[in-house]
């Protein structure tokens, strides 16, 4: 996942949108990526929907490739939120289980930021119940499904999105962890979560 991450608590938004500053790719200066790629990812990253549609048009490749941590150009899009380039990338085959070098498909950046709609879009796109399955089911590296990255940001209506397409509140991360005790507590997010594990103790 592009977003760079420190221990498995809950970060503050501004926390995170400060390292997203900080850490932000100058694609234009890398020497691994192609012209046509570093256009691929500057534009996605960005959200220029026109400078997009350009760079898949001269793409050699797939829409795919990997760029900086693997990352595809869906995953850049997720993960800033840019819903327009989304729809793009997915109209022009984009896959949305493609991993990136930390085992994270693009729901899981989604699901970060909180970004329902994007979120939506995706689920929309999967080509069938054992597709959302898959996707709601998925690991990262660190053990965290997309519940555990919604849950961290306390983005309350993508987990309630998530919870309603069968996502398991139980679950726990490589640090022991579940969704809900990656919330802060007495939000909502934590409540929310909370009484879902319960509900799903109860009827296993």
């Amino acid at each position: 996942m592009a977003v760079p991450r420190g221990d498995n608590g809950l970060m503050e938004e501004d926390e995170v949108d400060a390292l997203i500053d900080e850490n932000g790719v100058d694609y234009e200066s890398d020497p691994e990526l192609s012209s046509n790629l570093r256009d691929l990812a500057a534009a996605a990253q960005s959200g220029d929907v026109v400078a997009l549609r350009t760079a898949i048009d001269r793409l050699n490749g797939r829409v795919d490739e990997p760029l900086e941590d693997n990352d595809s150009a869906l995953h850049l899009a997720c993960l800033y939120g840019h819903l327009p380039c989304v729809q793009l990338l997915l109209e022009r085959g984009a896959n949305i289980e493609v991993k990136d070098e930390d085992e994270a498909i693009p729901l899981h950046d989604a699901c970060a930021g909180g970004y329902l709609e994007i979120v939506e879009l995706l689920f929309s796109r999967a080509s069938g119940p054992e597709c959302v399955k898959r996707m709601i089911e998925t690991i990262d590296v660190e053990g965290d499904t997309p519940l555990h990255h919604a849950a961290r940001g306390e983005h309350v209506n993508v987990i309630r999105f998530l919870l309603s397409s069968g996502a398991l509140p139980t679950i726990k991360n490589s640090y022991g962890k579940t969704p809900g005790e990656l919330a802060d507590v007495n939000t909502d997010a934590r409540r929310i979560l909370e009484a879902a594990a319960i509900g799903n103790s109860l009827s296993s």
